[in-house]
Parts: C-alpha cells; structure tokens; sequence
C-alpha cells in the first residue's frame, strides 16, 4: 500500500516517495522552553510522532529531528522575570518538556538539535545569504530581503497585503522593505548574545530552524512538519532563506500541517485566556486519555477540547480495556503483535487517525466475541499490535480499572479488605454492613461486580473537569 500525504504545498494528497528510500529525513518544529508547553503545542510532537513511526515501518532508515528553540525574546523575558540566566530557564522547561512527552507516549526523535548549539552555522547561513544578495546588513541586523525571492508566499498562500498584515512587520528604518525579516539581531549587554560580523548579537528565530535541518539533514528534507499557525511567517520564511542559501534546491519535498486545538469553538490562545497547561493535565488525567484525544481528529482539522470530549476518551479506552481485562487469561507474547493491515492501511491515507480508531474497535468487538482459545488469542494479539503502533492499550488492564479520572491509583490492599470484609459480612447476614461497605467504596468512585468467579472492581470514569 502507498503512503499518502497531504502537501500543504502543493495543497493536495500525494504518494510519499522520498529522494532517498535508505535515509527518509523529516524536521518537526519544537517547543520554545520558556515555560510549561499547553495541550495544543503537544498536538503536533504526537501526531508527527505517529508518522515517524509509521515511517520506520516502511524505510530501513528514518532520520527524525524535532528542535529545541532555547534563544528568544520570550525566554529572555523569563530569565529577567526570574532573575536568572536563559540556561537555567532553557534546561528546566526543556526537561520537563522530554518528561511530559515520555508520559504521553511519544518516542525520542533521533535528533534533538538546540539553537544554542548552532550559532556557528546560523552566522555562516546569514553570510551566505549576504554573498548571494538576498541578504543585507543593517545597524546590526542582518535581514532577508524578499523582494528578491519571487516565490515568497507559496506555501502559505497569501498575498503580499495579507502578508505584511499577518507578519505584525515591524517598521524599521533599516529595513529595505517592511516585509523583510530579521535573520541576526543586535544584544544588549544585559541579553545572551554572540561574536558575528555584524556585532554581538543573537539569530533570529526562523533562521534557526533553516540552520538547524541543513546541519542534520541535509540542504533538501524529505518532510517538514509543525502546527498551521507557523506556515506563516515561520515556514514560509524557511522556505525563502533556505533555498536561497542552498542556491535555489529545494528545501522541503512535503510539508505537513496539523489543525488547532478549540476550547468552546475558538481557537485555544494565551491571549485568550483559555490555555491548558499539558503538565498539569497529566496530572489529572491518565495519559492514554490526553493522547487518544490528540488523535482523535484527523490531523488536519481542528481539535475541540473540552469536558466533554475528555470523558467520552476516557469512556471509551475504558471499553477497550474491560475487553482486555475480560480475556487476561488469554496468553499473548510479544513477537505475536502483528499490526493489522487494516490500521496500517488506515494510517497511510494521510494518518487517518479515526479510521485507525474505527478499526481498533472493530478488533475489540472481534475478541469481545471470539468463542475458542486460538481466535482470543489471534484476536487479542491483533487488538495489543494495533495498540502498540499507536501508543494505546499500553496499560495494564487491571491498574487502568484502579486509577480515577486524575490518573492517580486507589490503594488496592485497601479496596481488597474491604471487599473482604463485605464477603464475611454477606456469609454472616450482616447485609447492612455489606451495603455500608459498597457505599463506601462507591463514595471513592469504585464499582464492585459480583460474578461467578467472585467479586471484580474498578474505579468508574468520571467526568473529566477541565479549569
């Protein structure tokens, strides 16, 4: 089956051949470390994530960088704020950033590569950028000047009003032009800066994504991929001075755009005041739940988060795993999870991601029914592949019974002496003990069944309360 990817530049669905089947190359654009990222920032690190993976499935070699931007102004306001240096700022969030994304389900890329560490070759792009006349030197600046490349805006579409809108350009003196963006800025000995040609200074942001896929990468990549609020200014930017530096090759064969997360309709934003700390909702919510809803709309839509949408996640892994649960018995080793064709088929449509869904549930009802050893066993092998290519199903079935909506584990020792009491209790006719100990349990959000084989509990989903 062919691999089929939709090009936010060509703008339509294309087969995926890449210029070099033995070293697939994709740069994925990362979070600014200045502070906690929100859910919607994680959007794009787990659906990409998911490509990566569904990519090394099909190429002996795949070559995965997602980048850390640890200069900017946003950063530098931090460290003020805080009264430290951008490297105490810089290391916390990121860390934290790895952590939160380990908890979530996504894989280590292959390279993690920091602006920080690439000033040598930003300074060396914003030269070769000058040599070539795309680029000038200005009162410290270093600026693209994009008259000079025609083919600006043909990514993102716009025309060159919506342009200079879009951008917020700042109106400088020293610009030629109001469009031109800042490659190398100016610092103030109060801000981190470098030795360039220019002065002491730092790069400007989208240079630093350019310098950092050429370093690891090569000049032109097969796939670039981030959120649809960086096509413009940002990707439309590296596309300018990208293949301006390289003299004019391509830089990126496919580009790919996921859709915002909406809270209540409107886009989520600081600035809206309705952001959502991913750190903190890890804490509140086990992680399967925050990733399956990530990947619950297609990618190239938008999102809706809300309380809603949380308990019907959370309702609905709760109806995979009690299937799991059910067949616990049913022995499965690891060399048996197979990837169904059926998933795969489904995530090389674009990453079609809820007609993956759709099948997952299909093999959980094919187990749920299966009526001799061999097909649970074949079944549930096929529900655990399934599971494993998209970071699902990942618990164990029991513990995930034994953890409330927040993510946190009830004490089963606890749950288990009552459940002991309760049984001495019914052997003794002492029904209203029985019933004040499954009261107490309820009171906790846990659920006792009563079947044949004894007595069975879980904590019953919640719904989920989003701030």
């Amino acid at each position: 089956m062919n691999l089929r990817l939709h090009n936010s530049l060509t703008r339509r669905l294309e087969d995926f051949v890449p210029q070099n089947p033995q070293r697939v190359t994709m740069y994925v654009c990362g979070p600014t470390v200045y502070n906690y990222i929100h859910v919607g920032n994680a959007r794009p690190a787990v659906v990409f994530g998911l490509l990566a993976r569904l990519l090394r499935r099909r190429y002996s070699e795949v070559v995965y960088a997602r980048n850390i931007t640890d200069v900017d102004d946003k950063i530098n306001a931090a460290a003020k704020e805080a009264g430290t240096g951008i490297e105490a700022i810089t290391s916390r969030f990121a860390r934290a950033y790895h952590e939160d994304m380990a908890r979530l389900g996504v894989d280590v890329p292959d390279i993690v590569p920091h602006a920080t560490e690439h000033i040598a070759e930003i300074i060396g792009m914003c030269e070769s950028l000058i040599a070539s006349g795309h680029a000038y030197a200005a009162e410290g600046h270093v600026l693209f000047e994009i008259a000079t490349f025609p083919e600006y805006g043909q990514l993102s579409g716009r025309s060159a009003e919506d342009m200079l809108a879009g951008a917020r350009v700042e109106v400088a003196p020293y610009k030629r032009s109001p469009g031109d963006f800042v490659l190398w800025k100016p610092s103030s000995d109060d801000l981190p800066g470098w030795d360039s040609p220019w002065g002491r200074g730092r790069p400007g942001w989208h240079i630093e994504c350019s310098a950092m896929a050429a370093t690891h990468l090569g000049e032109t990549i097969d796939i670039h991929a981030g959120g649809n609020d960086l096509m413009f200014p940002h990707h439309e930017n590296e596309v300018a001075q990208s293949t301006c530096a390289h003299g004019g090759k391509l830089f990126a064969r496919y580009w790919l755009h996921n859709g915002m997360l909406t809270f209540a309709g409107r886009k989520m934003s600081k600035s809206l005041g309705n952001v959502m700390i991913l750190h903190e909702l890890l804490e509140r919510y086990p992680a399967e739940v925050l990733r399956f809803l990530l990947l619950r709309a297609h990618y190239r839509q938008p999102l809706e988060w809300s309380e809603d949408t949380l308990a019907q996640a959370r309702a609905t892994l709760d109806g995979w795993y009690r299937v799991l649960l059910d067949h616990a018995d049913v022995p499965v080793e690891g060399d048996e999870l197979q990837v169904p064709e059926e998933i795969e088929q489904a995530l090389c449509d674009d990453l079609n991601t809820p007609a993956a869904f759709a099948v997952l549930a299909g093999l959980a009802d094919q187990l749920r029914q299966a009526d001799d050893s061999q097909a649970r066993r074949q079944r549930k092998a096929a529900l655990l592949g399934a599971g494993l290519l998209l970071g699902l199903l990942q618990d164990n079935p029991e513990q995930w019974f034994q953890q409330t909506s927040a993510g946190s584990e009830i004490d089963p020792a606890w749950v288990d002496e009552l459940l002991a009491q309760r049984v001495a209790a019914r052997a003794a006719r002492d029904f209203a003990r029985a019933d004040e100990i499954r009261k107490t349990l309820s009171e906790r959000g846990i659920v006792i069944e009563d079947g044949a084989t004894g007595t069975r509990w879980r904590v019953e989903a919640a719904s989920a309360v989003v701030p």
